[in-house]
């Protein structure tokens, strides 16, 4: 009777953590990039958080890789523009849709000192992904591109790499399921065992 009850105030516990949530789900994504376009390569991964908005996008919240060669060093703030293309602010928001930037993009600072911006251009005639990429000196003002400034067409993709994992309820209640009718089957056997002497 003892093991019957310690069992059921076990099962009895750990599915009321569930419901009431005390065990918690993975709280981030991981996700590959990609993108090219002529003389341009990046290719990482993103964190972002596990939940999109209303809209399918998830927020950035790390970065690493490398474009043509130079590591990725850190993402720009979101609300913020990368330097010499202000007043365009990026969002640092992917999605799973078919478009995956909004027209704000995110952005990023590598090891050269350079920063990159790709971004979708819903205004040009055919609508695509853009990159623009911003060299030191910095000139404030998107019209100041410089010479070695560029504001170029990409390909880009993005996937999800992993999934938070689920909190294991059906798990535990299958696995309660299971153990407490074998527990009183055990329970009874022994009654009846010991009737029997």
């Amino acid at each position: 009777m003892k093991n019957l009850a310690l069992l059921s105030t076990t099962a009895l516990a750990t599915i009321s953590g569930l419901i009431f949530g005390t065990i918690q789900a993975a709280s981030a994504l991981s996700w590959n990039w990609n993108y090219s376009g002529t003389g341009i390569t990046a290719n990482g991964t993103f964190t972002t958080n596990d939940t999109p908005d209303n809209l399918g996008f998830y927020q950035i919240l790390g970065i690493t890789g490398t474009r043509n060669g130079e590591t990725i060093t850190s993402l720009q703030a979101a609300g913020t523009p990368i330097p010499g293309n202000e007043p365009f602010d990026v969002d640092n928001l992917i999605s799973l849709n078919t478009q995956q930037l909004t027209g704000d993009g995110f952005g990023y600072f590598t090891s050269g000192g350079n920063y990159s911006s790709p971004f979708f251009a819903s205004f040009l005639p055919t609508p695509g992904y853009l990159e623009v990429f911003s060299a030191p000196p910095f000139i404030p003002g998107f019209e100041n591109f410089g010479s070695e400034d560029s504001e170029l067409p990409i390909s880009f993709s993005a996937t999800i790499i992993t999934v938070p994992e689920p909190t294991s309820i059906f798990g535990l209640i299958a696995l309660g399921a299971i153990s407490i009718p074998s527990a009183l089957k055990r329970h009874q056997r022994t009654k009846f065992t010991h009737k029997k002497l």
